[in-house]
C-alpha cells in the first residue's frame, strides 16, 4: 500500500484495517465502488434455518443516528453458501462470515459447516444482536461471561478459521465479557454491537418500531464505543476491531488510538456508499503527514494526563 496499513487479526492478514460490517454492506454496491480496495466485508448475519425476521417498520432515523430492527432476517446456512458467498468472494478481499444461533450447539454446528467453506476467512460470532431473543432465560449472550465462554469454546473446538467475538455494549463491564471470549479462544473481538433503544411516535403514541426496541447505530454512540474499546484494550492481549459511529477517517483514527487494531464501517455505508473507502484515502494521507509508516505505531497510543489544562505554563 505504500503508508503501512495492513494489519492482522488473528490469521487475518488485511491490506487495510477498513471492514464493512455485517448487514449494511452487499454486493448491490459494486456498480457504486471498487469494492477489492476495503480490507475485508463482514457478509449478513447467517442461522441454521431460515429467519423471517422482526414485523416492519424496521428502521428509523434518529438524532445522530438510526435505529433498526430487522431481527436477522436471512435464508439460512445453505442458501448463504449457495448464494451469498459466492458473490461475495469474487472481490478478491477476505470474507468475514457472520453467524447467530440460539445456544453454543447452534454456533458449533454453524462454524463446523463453515469451517469446510474454503471462500470463509474468518468467523464473527454475533453474539450480541439486541433485536432477537437467544437461547437464554433473559438477555444477550454477550451480556453473560459465562454464556460467552461456552459459546466460543464450542466454535473454536471445530475451527481452524479466526474467531472474532462479537460484543454488546449493553452491559456493565465489558472488559469482563472480553477477556472470557479471549480465555475460550477467541483470536479476537468486535465492539461495539448496537445498543437497545426506541422511538415514539406522538401522533399515534406508539413505538415507531414494530419490534418496540432496535438497536442505535451511527454518531450518536461513538463516544461510548471509543470508551469501551479503550476498556477492553486494557483488559485483553487479543485484537480489538472497533465498531460504533465511524463516519470518516478521524473517527477511524480515535478508536486506534484507543486500541483498535481495525475498524467497521456501519451506517455510514447507508448515507455514503463509498465512505469505507474515503476513510481509506484519509487514513493514508494521515498516515503521510504525520509521518507514520505503520498503522502498529497508532494502537493503543492515547496520551492519557497530558492534555494542555494540567500542563504547566
Amino acid at each position: 500500500m505504500g503508508q503501512g496499513l495492513n494489519v492482522t487479526v488473528g490469521k487475518l492478514k488485511l491490506k487495510n484495517p477498513v471492514i464493512v460490517a455485517s448487514g449494511t454492506w452487499g454486493e448491490e454496491y459494486e456498480s457504486l465502488m471498487n469494492a477489492s480496495r476495503l480490507g475485508a466485508i463482514v457478509a449478513k448475519t447467517v442461522t441454521l434455518k431460515p429467519r423471517m425476521g422482526n414485523p416492519p417498520p424496521r428502521i428509523v432515523e434518529t438524532a445522530a443516528g438510526m435505529l433498526n430492527s430487522i431481527g436477522l432476517e436471512n435464508k439460512g446456512i445453505e442458501d448463504f453458501l449457495k448464494n451469498k458467498l459466492p458473490k461475495l468472494k469474487r472481490f478478491n478481499i477476505p470474507i468475514i462470515a457472520s453467524v447467530a444461533g440460539d445456544d453454543a450447539s447452534e454456533f458449533r454446528e454453524l462454524a463446523r459447516i463453515l469451517d469446510k467453506a474454503k471462500d470463509v476467512d474468518a468467523l464473527e460470532l454475533n453474539l450480541s444482536c439486541p433485536n432477537i431473543k437467544y437461547g437464554l432465560k433473559e438477555g444477550l449472550i454477550a451480556q453473560d461471561a459465562a454464556a460467552t465462554h461456552e459459546v466460543v469454546k464450542a466454535v473454536r473446538g471445530v475451527t481452524r478459521s479466526t474467531v472474532i467475538a462479537k460484543l454488546s455494549p449493553n452491559v456493565t463491564d465489558i472488559g469482563k465479557i472480553a477477556k472470557a471470549a479471549e480465555d475460550a479462544g477467541a483470536d479476537a473481538v468486535s465492539l461495539v454491537n448496537t445498543f437497545l433503544g426506541m422511538a415514539v411516535d406522538i401522533d399515534t403514541k406508539r413505538p415507531v418500531l414494530g419490534n418496540v426496541t432496535g438497536g442505535l447505530s451511527g454518531p450518536a454512540i461513538k463516544p461510548i464505543a471509543l470508551r469501551m474499546v479503550r476498556e477492553v484494550h486494557n483488559k485483553v492481549d487479543i485484537p480489538i476491531i472497533g465498531i460504533g459511529g465511524i463516519m470518516d477517517y478521524k473517527d477511524a483514527v480515535e478508536f486506534f488510538l484507543c486500541g483498535a487494531t481495525a475498524i467497521q464501517v456501519g451506517t455510514a455505508n447507508f448515507v455514503d456508499p463509498k465512505a469505507a473507502l474515503g476513510i481509506i484515502d484519509g487514513l493514508k494521507k494521515y498516515l503521510s503527514q504525520n509521518r507514520i509508516s505503520d498503522m502498529r505505531k497508532l494502537i493503543g497510543r492515547l496520551k492519557i494526563g497530558t492534555h494542555p489544562i494540567y500542563l504547566e505554563k
